[in-house]
């Protein structure tokens, strides 16, 4: 780094309202990538209380995450033409009450439906975040800003299993579950008093860009054609994969045509598609949010399944499972702290490195399962889990820059809306399918513990081999990605 950088950099003067603004903004951030984590080491508790079906455990994740995804795109589009501050608050507070209503909720279809609104909201509210600090920050002192929210983002996702167990072996497994969606109230109760104070008002973007609008029709066909592929995927199995799952699916695929065929045209009309089809005239673009969705599938499945084992199969307690994801989040913390530089010193070296090792750590916990089989304790997947928290460290945080990378400079913000959808789509697919083998394979064969063990351990080695098959394929499409990325994106 030149003295002139430098010296440029320490004259930078950030006004105190912004790092205010700054602390707001990753609260809500906070709750809503804590809620992907936290809810894992529920499931088995929410089964039993609610009398829960195995398609709801993976309704309660996916649905999450397809909404999540699928509000990112419009939520920044509105965003621009009314002011991220609004969007933000009405985002922050929509989430805060579908986490009061899912503790509420008294059944599996009141859950799910909560569940769904929640990752609504989320969606809503995180565009926001990386919006304002734009906005707010200039762009000698971003860096930093963006340092911050990749801590934030590290540590929300590790404290989040441990802290769901917690909860629940502390207040049991009736009243815990409720208490797991509830400790989302205080932070949201104080996020949306901070927000309407500190963070700035109005639409900062200029009218040109405020009044592209928002492709409403787009969203409906994209919105429904990924729910006519997730209903068949999760409770196929539940139902006997009857003739209306085949029906469903290929409705689905139709519906996702469809979509394709409207962004075409809405964009000679000279409007503002949801997804600019100019995008997919770069192949390594197409390739790298097919590795977006495939890399997702791969890794949000794995505490899915070691959640499910550890409580329903082997017995252990909610604490208990809590405490096997510290080895891969400690990793993930290690990893995304160092990957920015080594980014910058490898390049696209890092993403393979990462996958590889994310990859190197599932085989191994697959393989462990399939050797050891019921006798499983923490201590073996102790040394997979860090290799593959420490690869999706590596991975996660410099990703989404190499595969904006692939597209003209002026098509990056499109891109990067793309990819952030994809991400949540592939993690909402991955829970569907894993889903889908985690019980299909299930089979008890007697009573007793021992037999449930056996079973489950079984099931859940078929999961983890087909989590371990998506690393496998994801690694592949990592090469398609550009070997560096121009500092300008």
């Amino acid at each position: 780094m030149s003295d002139s950088t430098q010296a440029a950099r320490a004259a930078v003067v950030i006004p105190r309202h912004a790092w205010q603004a700054l602390i707001v903004l990753l609260a809500g951030m906070f709750m809503a990538l804590l809620d992907t984590t936290i809810v894992n080491v529920a499931l088995p508790t929410i089964r039993t209380s609610l009398d829960a079906s195995e398609a709801t455990l993976s309704w309660i994740i996916s649905g999450y995450a397809l909404a999540f995804g699928l509000a990112l795109i419009p939520a920044g589009r509105l965003g621009d033409r009314i002011g991220h501050k609004w969007v933000f608050f009405t985002g922050l507070l929509l989430f805060t009450l579908a986490s009061l209503a899912c503790g509420l909720a008294q059944n599996d279809l009141q859950l799910i439906i909560a569940r769904v609104v929640q990752g609504l909201a989320g969606g809503m509210f995180v565009p926001a975040v990386t919006a304002v600090i734009q906005l707010l920050f200039p762009p000698m002192a971003r860096g930093k800003a963006f340092a911050i929210m990749g801590s934030v983002i590290g540590v929300s996702t590790a404290l989040g299993p441990i802290l769901g167990g917690l909860i629940i072996e502390a207040f049991g497994n009736e009243n815990g579950w409720r208490l797991v969606f509830w400790v989302n109230l205080p932070i949201g109760v104080a996020a949306l008093i901070a927000a309407a104070l500190l963070l700035p008002s109005g639409s900062e973007r200029p009218a040109g860009e405020a009044r592209s609008g928002i492709d409403w029709v787009g969203l409906v066909l994209i919105s429904a054609g990924l729910v006519a592929l997730l209903v068949p995927l999760i409770e196929g199995q539940d139902q006997g994969w009857p003739l209306w799952t085949y029906l469903t699916l290929a409705s689905g695929a139709l519906l996702v045509v469809a979509f394709g065929v409207w962004e075409v045209m809405f964009t000679r009309w000279g409007r503002s598609p949801l997804v600019p089809p100019r995008l997919f005239r770069h192949p390594a673009f197409t390739g790298g949010i097919v590795l977006a969705l495939v890399y997702f599938a791969a890794f949000t499945s794995i505490f899915f399944t070691i959640s499910i084992l550890w409580q329903a199969g082997l017995g252990h307690t909610a604490l208990e499972s809590g405490l096997v994801s510290i080895p891969f989040a400690f990793g993930t913390i290690l990893g995304a702290s160092q990957s920015n530089r080594l980014a910058q010193r490898l390049g696209r070296t890092v993403l393979i490195i990462g996958v590889a090792a994310v990859t190197i750590g599932l085989v191994w916990i697959w393989l462990a399962l399939l050797l050891i089989g019921p006798e499983i304790t923490n201590w073996e997947l102790l040394p997979p889990l860090a290799i593959a928290g420490l690869g999706s460290g590596f991975f996660i945080a410099p990703n989404a820059q190499f595969i904006v990378a692939t597209v003209d400079r002026t098509e990056a913000g499109a891109a990067s809306g793309v990819v952030g959808v994809m991400q949540r789509v592939g993690s909402a697919i991955g829970i569907a399918v894993i889903g889908s083998v985690l019980f299909g394979t299930l089979v008890v064969s007697g009573p007793g513990p021992a037999a449930l063990a056996e079973a489950f351990t079984t099931s859940a080695t078929a999961a983890m081999g087909v989590s371990a098959a998506f690393s496998v394929l994801a690694l592949l499409l990592v090469f398609v990605l550009p070997k560096r990325v121009d500092a300008r994106y």
